[in-house]
């Protein structure tokens, strides 16, 4: 059985993510954590019974503490003992709890007000003063003194990491474990502990382990992280699941203004900013490792924003931070994740020197944000060590590639993990390792996991001939054209990394009762420029004119081809016959440069459609076209970064900008091709994270056909006909409205994510998000274009570009709703004179998203 290809990496798709984490409760479990000797837990409230929020609880003569949440409970463990709670927060008097027992649970502690004085103001609600206020001083000093990371004082900087990632199944009790769904893997909940952090009963299922050098030139603005080991339990050398645990835990810096993971900005701590979004106050002082440090208390202003609530220990006289402590509000307006927490220590050198020393990250992943509902906690912690600095290393260090799959990376002996853990494992994560092996011998095991790994992938593995079936989410589709469409397919797959693949697949419409196919082969021919050559043909039935900027993927089907629900009946379809050879070489790191012969032979699909033109060879109304294309492409994408080194990579798109530039040279005489032409197109695309604002996503194209083509071979401003939202189509246009030979498009996409509705007192609860959205197109068509193409037949379109002036759209959506659902009011903004003109609609987006 091959356990390779569970996970995708495309980690903006939340309903795989959730998935991948079904996948994980079911997958591995058997471990026991020993956290703490002293554990307690239970609620801080005051003389009416009503809880506290944000109350400090801790440990007397130690530092080891943490806040309550917004309903005044809390939850505390230590691996030491402890005799003694102390409880304390603005406004109250300052309260002692004996701790009898090692455990102590469900306890309530009574806070009582302070007596006011004439002399004296007490603080007694939530909200904290902003003038006079120590907290708050201590804070701008931090901003006066604030610094990047302590590495980044140094020309160069060589340091060794080591990180740790474990997922648990948590909130295990008797009735989850009698489920049928376990039945005859019941041994796996042999071992149950309690989280030292939430105090709910957990269950390890895996563990990933990474050791690395970290090399930086901040001269050269260059760094390079040089992976010495890495070891997963039960997958050994699986790249799937590595990209995935990268992709979802982010380095980040505390004091930035905003602190990104899960696609959301939030709102620092030490944000210059935090001000305004958060409540500090000043509750003690101590030293640690001889430091004399002020400890912060803080939480948020408001509800359902992307904040924090914990602490900080700040050195007096550099005002560097030592430790912090984060956990997310638990109506913060994110999905998935009901909870958050974040530990940092750093080592404080000097003035202008702090260097991280430990991080510590955990997500409680689950279906909703109840108290006693299931999850799946996803924990980091890296570790830090040996930094050296001002070590010069050659630029070509930083600039050379790993070409080729290093398997002993991923396969290091237990000597290895011994030598380099900077933190040992317990008893209970050595055996994690164990378990996966006992489980692959279970037959119900095999059976989930090739359930949830097709579901995940959307290919069914056959493993013995190493080949997927798939993608199984395409096996249905709807046309005018075709009626009801079936479609089945695979491709080969021996491992991640691949040198080459062949992929192919067959549909059939039973409204035309025709064959459809098509077949894509493609190999690495040199690692070191990722040289590849890639052939294929296709033949189907094809919405063209559904982008602007034509892909040169052979077996790529636009969105507009099938649907089952569609606005007005869409028969401007295209019988497509596709052939293509492709050679792509990516000679710098990120720059992909591609030639590519296209053949394409292309008439009506309806007899309602016409892709008639005035043929100037022989004088007569022509139907089909024959055309030889050679096109040149030329990509770049700043900063991205790729996992895999076979002829398939990953990336992660959510991230990714993109600018492209291309050539095409249509050649007539060539295979008997019809039209001699040139055009040219350029398209540029970011998503721009912005702060608290949200996120902005935008699309820049533009093009120009240079000579004379028929329909089928000019630039269709791209309409959408279905129900479902498509970023760089135009929701108000039909298929065909407006047909250019010279164009220019803009899309604005921007997403609140909940700030606007989290000011609305009784809209806070909903979480839900506010999406606008600006979409705008010119072009033209020129006159010997429209003669070419004005023909009698009664099913010719009207050929009309937005010439004079720009057409453009505009939308406001509502997105979030019961967590996966987004609507969008689109309005028309101008051609409203246009016959059939939609001057209003609704689309909808369905997705998993954090």
């Amino acid at each position: 059985m091959r356990y390779c290809s569970f996970i995708s990496v495309s980690v903006d798709d939340i309903f795989h993510l959730m998935k991948k984490s079904l996948f994980f409760f079911i997958l591995l479990w058997s471990l026991k954590f020993s956290f703490g000797q002293t554990k307690v837990g239970g609620y801080v409230i005051d003389e009416n019974n009503e809880p506290i929020a944000y109350a400090n609880v801790i440990f007397k003569g130690s530092i080891e503490g943490t806040i309550t949440d917004e309903n005044g409970k809390f939850y505390l463990a230590s691996k030491n003992t402890w005799q003694t709670l102390v409880i304390s927060f603005l406004g109250y008097k300052t309260k002692e709890y004996p701790l009898k027992k090692i455990a102590n649970f469900n306890i309530k502690l009574i806070l009582k007000e302070e007596e006011n004085t004439l002399n004296e103001i007490v603080v007694v609600s939530g909200k904290q003063p902003k003038k006079n206020n120590p907290a708050i001083d201590i804070l701008r000093k931090i901003w006066e003194k604030q610094r990047e990371n302590g590495v980044k004082k140094f020309t160069q900087y060589h340091y060794k990491k080591y990180q740790k990632v474990e997922f648990d199944l948590n909130a295990i009790d008797s009735t989850f474990k009698k489920r049928r769904l376990f039945k005859g893997m019941e041994f796996v909940f042999k071992n149950v502990d309690t989280s030292r952090i939430t105090g709910k009963t957990y269950l390890s299922v895996f563990l990933n382990e990474s050791v690395s050098e970290v090399y930086g030139d901040n001269i050269l603005n260059k760094e390079k992280e040089v992976v010495k080991g890495n070891k997963n339990t039960g997958f050994s050398n699986n790249q799937a699941i590595i990209d995935f645990i990268d992709d979802l835990y982010n380095d980040y810096n505390i004091y930035d203004n905003y602190i990104k993971f899960f696609y959301k900005s939030f709102i620092s701590p030490l944000s210059k900013t935090g001000i305004q979004n958060y409540n500090y106050y000043l509750t003690d002082s101590a030293y640690i490792e001889n430091k004399w440090c002020y400890n912060i208390v803080y939480y948020p202003r408001r509800k359902n924003e992307l904040t924090f609530k914990g602490d900080f220990w700040v050195n007096d006289s550099t005002f560097a931070i030592k430790e912090i402590n984060m956990q997310a509000s638990k109506n913060a307006n994110i999905n998935w994740v009901k909870d958050i927490y974040i530990e940092q220590e750093f080592d404080i050198l000097n003035d202008s020197v702090f260097l991280l020393k430990r991080d510590y990250f955990m997500s409680d992943f689950a279906l909703n944000k109840k108290e006693k509902s299931k999850g799946l906690y996803g924990k980091r912690t890296t570790l830090y060590t040996n930094y050296k600095f001002n070590e010069e290393l050659d630029e070509k260090f930083y600039k050379k590639k790993q070409y080729n799959y290093d398997t002993s990376i991923y396969n290091q002996p237990e000597s290895f993990w011994e030598t380099n853990r900077l933190e040992a494992l317990n008893k209970d994560e050595k055996g994690v390792y164990k378990l996966l092996d006992t489980l692959k011998t279970v037959p119900k095991f095999k059976r989930l996991y090739n359930t949830i790994a097709t579901l995940s992938s959307g290919y069914y593995e056959f493993d013995r001939i190493d080949f997927d079936y798939g993608p199984i989410f395409s096996t249905f589709g709807f046309n005018a054209v075709e009626g009801m469409r079936l479609r089945t397919g695979g491709r080969t797959y021996f491992s991640y990394n691949d040198p080459w693949r062949v992929e192919g697949y067959l549909a059939y419409g039973f409204r035309d009762q025709k064959v459809k196919y098509g077949i894509q082969a493609k190999a690495l021919l040199d690692k070191k420029v990722r040289l590849i050559i890639s052939a294929g043909n296709r033949r189907d039935v094809e919405q063209i004119g559904a982008s602007l900027t034509a892909s040169t993927d052979v077996l790529g089907r636009s969105n507009g081809s099938s649907s089952i629900v569609n606005n007005g009946q869409n028969n401007l379809l295209t019988n497509l016959n596709l052939s293509m050879l492709s050679l792509q070489i990516e000679p710098i790191r990120n720059v992909v440069f591609s030639i590519s012969g296209s053949y394409r032979r292309m008439q009506s699909a309806s007899a309602t459609f016409s892709l008639d033109y005035n043929n100037p060879v022989t004088n007569t109304v022509t139907s089909s076209v024959n055309q030889f294309e050679t096109i040149v492409t030329a990509n770049y994408y700043p900063g991205r970064i790729i996992s895999g080194s076979g002829v398939e990579t990953r990336t992660n798109a959510e991230r990714l900008r993109n600018i492209f530039l291309q050539l095409t040279k249509g050649s007539n005489g060539i295979l008997d091709s019809d039209f001699d032409y040139t055009m040219i197109q350029f398209a540029y695309t970011q998503p721009w994270f912005i702060g608290g604002l949200g996120r902005l996503r935008t699309s820049l194209e533009a093009g120009k056909t240079f000579g004379e083509v028929p329909l089928s071979l000019l630039s269709v401003v791209p309409g959408n006909q279905t129900y479902f939202a498509f970023f760089n189509t135009f929701n108000q246009l039909d298929f065909y409205e407006f047909v250019t030979d010279t164009y220019a498009s803009l899309h604005l996409e921007h997403h609140f994510n909940g700030r606007l509705f989290a000011r609305i007192p009784f809209m806070r609860k909903l979480n839900l998000r506010t999406v606008v959205g600006f979409r705008t197109a010119w072009g033209r068509l020129s006159e010997e274009n429209i003669l070419l193409n004005t023909t009698n037949n009664p099913a010719q379109i009207d050929l009309q570009a937005p010439k004079n002036t720009p057409y453009y759209e505009y939308s406001i959506g509502i997105a979030n709703i019961l967590k996966i659902l987004r609507i969008d009011l689109n309005f028309r903004g101008n051609y409203l004179d246009v016959q059939n003109a939609r001057k209003f609609g609704i689309t909808f987006t369905t997705g998993f998203f954090f």
